[in-house]
């Protein structure tokens, strides 16, 4: 296995990128795949388009570069920010947690994430609902709005990528899934020189709707693709079926889809071939960009593989360098000799 940039993926998980609002993350993006393929464009809606020419089926990738995050929704008199989530999250992972405000581009400002009782220190009886809680910058309405802050401002998590003790395992935000992201990066890199025709597609609004993907979908009209995203890792439990650090994990099924299994066989045939562990996951929850990949030219073979996160849809996930090299090198093989692909 080959030596992950690391300074790259911290740059990638960094930067502030919600659904959107993406632009930060997709100029980073930019930068990076323009080295190794053919054409890099920004299709109308907003995603990243990178096109390496080639022969044989038409091959697409795709990783969404944006993160849950909130958005204001009202501003009190006392500079009370109440907000809207942006994606999916749960109140407890939002409690007491530090936010950058953009606007214009730019951080604006910082606050904290808090409620009443926290706010006046009383002791908290029960957990507050979404609607209890706001944003504490210290600051009144009158000079909140001085420094650009509205209705429709975005405001982001504030952690940045660390290594948790001896280099294997990373926490950080926005790792669903700038992790997608940088595989992708990485993966394109490795086959600069194959010539299979490929396009990695970095999407936009998949915490919202996976509305990225079903419009690039529409353009590009692959012959078969997959989404390379993240999962939740199951491994808080006794035998855990999905845990980090245990290889990249390919979805069988989950609450939209259910996968192509000539894809998910030759998957598990390269993980064998190549000795690269690798694990199944059957899910009633969420779904992914390759539910809308599949939906073109009358339906198209598809299926999901990535890394596993603890904490995934947080303020802050868990995750194993090694699961993001595996995941690497799996991909590599499996595409530098692709399934002859069926049908359901």
């Amino acid at each position: 296995m080959h030596k992950l940039d690391t300074a790259l993926l911290k740059e990638l998980i960094d930067a502030y990128g919600p659904s959107g609002y993406e632009y930060h993350v997709r100029d980073i993006i930019l930068r990076e795949m323009k080295k190794y393929v053919h054409d890099v464009y920004i299709d109308r809606f907003g995603n990243l388009v990178a096109h390496k020419k080639g022969k044989g089926e038409k091959i697409m990738l795709a990783a969404h570069m944006d993160e849950v995050a909130i958005m204001v929704k009202e501003i009190l008199e006392d500079g009370k920010i109440y907000f809207s989530c942006v994606g999916s999250i749960e109140p407890i992972a939002l409690i007491g947690q530090r936010v950058a405000i953009l606007a214009h581009k730019r951080v604006c400002g910082k606050g904290v994430i808090t409620f009443p009782d926290l706010h006046e220190a009383y002791p908290i009886e029960k957990m507050p609902k979404m609607e209890d809680l706001y944003v504490d910058t210290g600051l009144g309405k009158e000079a909140l709005e001085k420094a650009g802050v509205k209705v429709g401002t975005y405001m982001i998590p504030m952690h940045g990528m660390e290594f948790t003790c001896d280099g294997e395992f990373i926490s950080g935000k926005a790792m669903d899934d700038r992790t997608g992201c940088f595989i992708l990066i990485e993966l394109a890199k490795k086959l600069k020189d194959s010539s299979q025709e490929m396009y990695y597609v970095f999407t936009v609004q998949e915490e919202v709707g996976l509305y990225g993907a079903q419009t690039a979908v529409e353009l590009i009209r692959p012959d078969w693709g997959m989404a390379i995203d993240t999962t939740n890792a199951e491994d808080a439990r006794k035998d855990p079926t999905i845990g980090i650090g245990k290889g990249p994990c390919v979805t069988v099924k989950d609450s939209e889809m259910i996968s192509n299994k000539c894809l998910n066989d030759h998957f598990e045939h390269t993980s064998k071939k190549y000795k690269i562990p690798m694990q199944f996951k059957v899910d009633d929850f969420g779904t992914t960009d390759a539910t809308r990949i599949m939906m073109v030219k009358g339906g198209i073979p598809s299926t999901v593989i990535g890394v596993a996160l603890r904490n995934i849809h947080s303020t802050i996930t868990i995750a194993s360098l090694k699961d993001v090299e595996w995941t690497i090198e799996l991909l590599y093989h499996f595409l530098r000799d692709p399934p002859k692909v069926c049908t359901m």
